[in-house]
């Protein structure tokens, strides 16, 4: 095919050490109650989350599909800012996920805190069911798993721990008209007392989901979402005096929906768990999303929202408004946010670090820090992006709608089908290569993958856009509208390839995000490609 016409484009300023703007907007001052926070408090692919309090501590668990390592663990004081501190599940034996295609693998997780443990459960939704692990550091390690071996299937479990010491084990049945189940679960066995039993089956809403139980002044409220964890989601509770109900439903079900607020820029609200802050006041975390044109890159995303209880004894959200993109409330912990995370990744470090993910196993020999010092090389096999499988990948989450991504790679193909580069994921058939090939000349070349359908969009031999450097810099802009691609030589203007508009990348019914990713892959022995460094700036959240 003949390629589009190339142009030079101006490289995009690097702003060195350039971090996400302030999850604060404003600081609290003397006499003034209000707060201002931005939601999403933890932007990019981060769904389904699940907290509890340490003391002044809070932990959040996600969700991590065929991400690897799983469930991300972050870290807050004031509950805006957070910071990743490990992951749950580490090992292989812990994350069976072989075979798994893009959004199965781990479903929504639970995080506790119970007598001075940590208790993460949760379903590998094609590998065994519901399982839990324990750890007494929420950074880990953490335990191996305990599988949770039931006749029925079952998604998003939950625990609570009763004061009496009974602890019960709350989750989905039942498919997409299915409700709400709960047995009682033995610790000193790890095993279900009884078959899990229907017991509450929501408000009518498909797929009742998501369900956590709490205790308030001899209240057992459940909190769940209904309507399918997209346009239609919502928050729904009900309430009994006992665990087993019968339930009473909420009289302003749902609680909180977006359904019919279309113009809201938060959309896909829902699937939330609940906290008791160290000041007695009450938080929801939540999934929502971004949308541009009913396109959504990111995923789903962490959001905070304030609650209170009424003089019925009910739960309000957010005093019954819509969950803003920029809130004022009153309440919060002090104000306690970390050290901006430094935007370049020169790979001098004895391993990856936690930002980084691979596909479905921890993708041992296809990778390395120690073969070239000071670079990332990744070793590829016949085993690509298109493929449920795990390739030589390293990726990390897509948090803003504006963002440039840069390497530096050192590749030289031996045989025709070898590449390596820097690639937009968001499954097997959504994805954009900007891949170095070419055994006898080397060239750049722009593919992108939708649907499983490939396409050269651009290219540019290297020789042009390199000159006598034996290393390509690959870039990729992100707009909300569209990414762009370009490449060249280190320190010189690179060339345009072409653009994607993000409804390539936006799939419907997908649970994960987009990532930016290292790649390698091609038949035969491949050689290695040596990434030196890899750079992600924020301009704008």
């Amino acid at each position: 095919m003949t390629a589009p016409r190339l142009r030079r484009r101006a490289v995009l300023p690097l702003l060195a050490g350039a971090a996400f703007a302030p999850r604060f907007l404003a600081a609290q001052t003397a006499g003034e109650a209000a707060q201002h926070y931005a939601n999403p408090v933890l932007p990019g692919f981060h769904p389904d989350p699940s907290i509890c309090r340490v003391g002044e501590d809070y932990y959040l668990a996600t969700s991590s599909f065929e991400y690897f390592p799983g469930v991300p663990i972050h870290h807050s004081r004031d509950l805006v800012h957070w910071r990743l501190i490990g992951h749950a599940l580490t090992r292989e034996s812990q994350l069976p996920l072989a075979g798994q295609a893009a959004s199965k693998g781990i479903f929504a997780p639970t995080l506790r805190w119970h007598a001075g443990r940590f208790y993460m459960v949760t379903t590998n939704i094609e590998g065994g069911g519901n399982f839990y692990v324990t750890a007494t550091d929420p950074a880990g390690p953490w335990s191996e798993p305990v599988w949770l071996h039931e006749s029925t299937f079952g998604m998003d479990p939950s625990l609570w721990f009763d004061d009496d010491g009974r602890v019960y084990y709350t989750r989905h049945g039942g498919g997409q008209n299915g409700g709400v189940y709960q047995a009682e679960l033995d610790l000193a066995t790890g095993r279900l007392k009884d078959e899990a039993r229907l017991i509450w089956p929501g408000t009518g809403g498909i797929w009742p989901e998501g369900p956590h139980l709490f205790k308030r002044e001899g209240w057992y409220y459940l909190l769940i979402s209904e309507g399918g964890t997209s346009w239609e989601h919502s928050l729904t509770m009900a309430r009994s005096r006992s665990p087993w109900g019968p339930f009473e439903p909420h009289p302003d079900n749902p609680i909180l929906t977006h359904r019919n607020r279309p113009d809201e820029p938060l959309q896909m609200v829902g699937h939330a768990d609940l906290v008791q802050a160290a000041n007695g006041r009450w938080w929801l975390v939540l999934l929502g999303t971004r949308p541009a044109a009913r396109n959504t890159p990111l995923g789903r995303e962490t959001l905070l929202a304030p609650a209170e209880w009424d003089e019925r004894g009910w739960l309000v959200v957010n005093r019954h408004e819509p969950i803003r993109r920029e809130m004022a409330v009153d309440g919060l912990p002090p104000p306690h946010p970390w050290p901006a995370e430094p935007a370049r990744d020169g790979f001098d470090a004895a391993t990856l670090g936690l930002e980084w993910n691979f596909l479905r196993s921890s993708a041992k020999g296809l990778w390395s820090l120690s073969e070239r010092p000071g670079w990332l090389r990744l070793k590829g096999t016949a085993t690509g992006l298109n493929d449920a499988a795990t390739p030589a990948f390293v990726g990390r989450r897509q948090t803003a709608l504006r963002q440039c991504a840069v390497t530096l790679l050192d590749f030289h193909p031996q045989a025709e089908g070898q590449e390596a580069g820097l690639v937009l994921r968001r499954d097997e058939a959504h994805h954009v290569r900007l891949r170095v090939v070419g055994s006898t000349r080397r060239r750049v070349e722009l593919v992108r993958s939708v649907k499983g359908e490939e396409r050269v969009l651009g290219r540019v031999d290297l020789a042009d856009a390199a000159g006598a450097s034996s290393l390509a810099q690959l870039q990729i802009l992100a707009w909300p509208d569209r990414y762009e691609f370009m490449a060249g030589a280190p320190g010189q203007p690179p060339w345009a390839l072409g653009s994607v508009p993000i409804a390539d990348l936006s799939v419907p019914n997908s649970f994960t995000g987009t990532y930016f990713g290292l790649y390698a892959s091609g038949p035969g022995a491949m050689p290695p490609a040596d990434f030196d460094w890899f750079e992600l700036v924020t301009t704008e959240s």
